[in-house]
C-alpha cells in the first residue's frame, strides 16, 4: 500500500477490514482447546475451576465438560453416582451463563479403569459417553493440541487412550493430582490403575501437583470463606431461571453459588481457608509463569509408594511451587470482568 495514503489517513476501508478480520481470526485460533473432565459434586474447587474457565473466553475454547465418579462430598453418608457429578457440573454450567445447552456434558465412568477395560468394545460400557467424546475431540483437525485437563481421577482419559491410541499425538493431558514423590492424594489413590496405564503411555502428560499440607503444591493455593463472602456475591451473568443448588436453595448467578459452597466446608490451616486445588490446574494452563515445571523419568506407583525409574526414557512434566498471589489474585479479577467463552 502507498504510504502516503497512510500518512494522509487515508487507508481504505477494506483494507482495515481485512487487517481486522485477520485479527480476529488469530486471536480466535490461538485460543487453547480445552476438554475439562471433572468429578464436580466431590469439593468445592471444581465448581470453581469450572467458573473460572468458562469465564475466561479470552484464553480458552472449552469443547466439552465430562465427569467420572469418585467420593460423595463431605457429610453425604453414601457414595456419590456419577449422575450427582453430572448434576453438579450442569448447575455450574447454567450459572455460568446458560452453557448447559451449548457446551456440551457427558457422562463418563463410574467405576474404575480395571472394572471397565475389557469392555470398551461394547457400545455402552460404563463412560462411554465421556469416552467416545474424548476421542471425537481429539480427533479432530486444530492447530494446536487438545489440551484434556483431568481434576479427578484419570479413568476416563485412560480409557480413552485404550480405546483409541491414535489420540495421543493430538492431545495434551494437564491433571490435578498426586502428592509425589510422597503417597497418597484423592484423585490418584482413586483410580491408580488408570495412573499407572497412562504413565506408561506415550502422550504428553503433566502432573499438577497437590501435595496436602505442603507449599509447593495447590494445596497452598486457597482462599479465606471472608474472602468469597466478600468477593463474590452477584459476580457472574444472571440467568433468567433459578437453579436449585446443591445444599438447597436458589440461585440465578454464579458469585452466589460459591459463597453457598464454601458456607457449607469447614475451612483449614492458619489462616483459615479452602485449597482452590482444581483452578490452579486451570490457571497454568493460561499461565505457565505461575508455576514451575521439570521433566523427570515418569514413574510408576505401586504397593503404596511411588517407584522411580530413572533410565526409563518416557518423560512426563511436574507442575509445582504455585504462584499463590498471581492465581488467587486473577481469579478475583476474572469474576470481576469475565468473558464468556463462545459456543459454536
Amino acid at each position: 500500500m502507498n504510504n502516503n495514503l497512510i500518512m494522509a489517513g487515508k487507508v481504505p476501508v477494506f483494507f482495515l477490514l481485512a487487517v481486522l478480520f485477520g485479527a480476529c481470526n488469530l486471536s480466535e485460533s490461538s485460543k487453547i482447546p480445552v476438554v475439562f473432565d471433572t468429578d464436580a459434586n466431590n469439593e468445592v474447587d471444581d465448581q470453581h475451576a469450572l467458573a473460572y474457565l468458562l469465564f475466561n473466553g479470552d484464553h480458552f475454547n472449552v469443547e466439552g465438560v465430562t465427569v467420572n465418579a469418585t467420593s460423595a462430598p463431605t457429610g453425604y453418608s453414601e457414595e456419590s453416582d456419577v449422575s450427582d457429578h453430572y448434576e453438579e457440573a450442569k448447575r455450574v454450567m447454567q450459572l455460568c451463563g446458560g452453557f448447559y445447552d451449548k457446551i456440551p456434558l457427558k457422562t463418563g465412568a463410574n467405576g474404575s479403569f480395571e472394572e471397565i477395560k475389557n469392555h470398551i468394545g461394547e457400545p455402552e460400557f460404563d463412560g462411554h459417553e465421556a469416552v467416545d467424546f474424548i476421542i471425537e475431540q481429539a480427533m479432530q483437525k486444530r492447530n494446536q493440541k487438545l489440551v484434556l485437563l483431568p481434576v479427578g481421577k484419570l479413568t476416563n482419559i485412560a480409557l480413552a487412550l485404550m480405546k483409541e491410541p491414535a489420540i495421543a499425538k493430538n492431545v495434551r493431558i494437564v491433571w490435578l493430582g498426586s502428592n509425589y514423590p510422597e503417597p497418597g492424594e484423592h484423585n490418584q489413590d482413586w483410580d491408580i490403575e488408570s495412573m499407572n496405564y497412562i504413565l506408561d503411555f506415550d502422550v504428553p502428560f503433566e502432573m499438577v501437583l497437590v501435595r496436602g499440607g505442603k507449599p509447593s503444591g495447590t494445596a497452598a493455593v486457597m482462599v479465606s470463606r471472608d474472602q468469597i463472602l466478600h468477593r463474590m456475591p452477584g459476580k457472574g451473568p444472571e440467568i433468567d431461571t433459578s437453579v436449585i443448588g446443591r445444599h438447597g436453595g436458589e440461585f440465578t448467578n454464579f458469585g452466589d453459588y460459591s459463597v453457598n459452597l464454601f458456607e457449607q466446608y469447614g475451612m483449614w490451616g492458619d489462616p483459615p481457608g479452602r485449597a482452590l486445588f482444581d483452578m490452579a490446574a486451570v490457571a497454568v494452563v493460561k499461565n505457565p509463569d505461575w508455576a514451575e515445571t521439570r521433566e523427570i523419568p515418569a514413574p510408576v506407583y505401586m504397593d503404596g509408594k511411588w517407584m522411580e525409574r530413572p533410565n526409563n526414557p518416557r518423560k512426563i512434566t511436574l507442575w509445582e511451587w504455585f504462584d499463590i498471589y498471581g492465581i488467587v489474585n486473577d481469579f478475583f479479577v476474572t469474576m470481576d470482568d469475565y468473558k464468556l467463552v463462545k459456543t459454536k
